[in-house]
C-alpha cells in the first residue's frame, strides 16, 4: 500500500464516523422532547456533516480513482464505508442518544488536540476547527449525562442502561492497525491506542458526578476498519443515498 492510499483509508474512517454521526443526529429534527434539544442536535448533527465534508475532501484529493467528495459519500457500499461501529447505533430514546454521544465526544476532544500537531497541514487545520466544535458537543452531552444520571430514578435507570448497552463499542475507538500505525508514526495522525487511560478518566469523573457506574463487562465489538459492521449501517446508507444513486446525473 503506498503513502497516498493509506492516507485515503485513514481520512476514510475519520470522515465516514462524522457522516453517520451527523446522520443519526439529524434523525431527531423535528422529534426532540424540546425545542432548545431539537435545535441543538441538528446544529450538531451539521458539525457532523461539515467535519466528515472537510475529511472526504482530503481523502479525495488523494484518490487515484479520482473520485469526488460526493462520490465517497454517496457511491460506497457497507464494506466499503470504514465509520466507527458506535457511530451507526441506533438513536432509541434520549437516554441512547446522549450515551453514545458523550462516549465519543470525550475521545473527540482527546483525538483533535493531538490532530492539531499534525504534519499535514489539511489535518491541523481540520483539528483546528474541529476542536471547537467538539469542545461544546462535550459539553453538551456531558450536562445531559449528569442531568439524566442525577435526575429521577427512570432517568438514572435509563441513561445507565445505555452507558452499559454503547460500552462494548468503546474499544474499537483505541484499536490501531497497520495503517493507523504507519500513519501515526509519519506525525500525520494520531496514536489512538494512547488516549484510552485519558478518555476513561474523564468517562468516570462524569459518571461519578452523574451517580453512575462503569460498565463490568468486558464485551467488545469491532470491525469498522475492514468495513465490518452492525446491521444498522445498511440501512443508513439505503435512505442517505438513494436520491444520488436514484438521479446520478442531477446537479446539485
Amino acid at each position: 500500500m503506498t503513502d497516498k492510499e493509506r492516507l485515503l483509508q485513514y481520512c476514510l474512517r475519520q470522515g465516514d464516523t462524522h457522516i453517520i454521526f451527523g446522520y443519526r443526529l439529524g434523525e431527531w429534527c423535528s422529534k426532540a422532547h424540546i425545542l432548545e434539544e431539537d435545535i441543538a442536535l441538528t446544529n450538531i448533527a451539521l458539525d457532523h456533516m461539515g467535519l466528515g465534508n472537510a475529511w472526504l475532501e482530503r481523502a479525495a484529493s488523494v484518490d487515484s480513482e479520482k473520485r469526488s467528495p460526493d462520490d465517497l459519500a454517496y457511491r460506497r457500499n457497507e464494506r466499503e464505508y470504514y465509520n466507527l461501529l458506535l457511530a451507526e447505533q441506533p438513536n432509541g430514546n434520549y437516554a441512547n442518544t446522549i450515551a453514545r454521544q458523550f462516549l465519543f465526544d470525550v475521545y473527540s476532544v482527546l483525538y483533535y488536540s493531538e490532530l492539531l500537531n499534525s504534519a499535514d497541514d489539511t489535518l491541523a487545520g481540520i483539528a483546528g476547527k474541529g476542536l471547537k466544535e467538539v469542545r461544546y458537543h462535550y459539553k453538551h452531552s456531558a450536562q445531559w449525562v449528569v442531568r439524566l444520571g442525577d435526575g429521577t430514578v427512570e432517568s438514572h435507570k435509563k441513561i445507565q442502561e445505555a452507558i452499559d448497552d454503547m460500552w462494548r463499542f468503546t474499544e474499537e475507538l483505541f484499536e490501531m492497525d497497520e495503517t493507523d500505525d504507519i500513519i501515526a508514526k509519519s506525525g500525520v495522525g494520531v496514536d489512538v491506542s494512547g488516549l484510552k487511560e485519558a478518555w476513561k478518566t474523564q468517562v468516570s469523573e462524569v459518571l461519578e458526578k452523574a451517580t453512575l457506574s462503569l460498565p463490568d463487562h468486558n464485551l467488545s465489538r469491532t470491525g469498522s476498519k475492514t468495513g465490518v459492521h452492525t446491521e444498522h449501517l445498511g440501512h443508513i446508507l439505503a435512505e442517505m443515498q438513494y436520491l444520488p444513486r436514484a438521479y446520478p446525473d442531477a446537479q446539485w
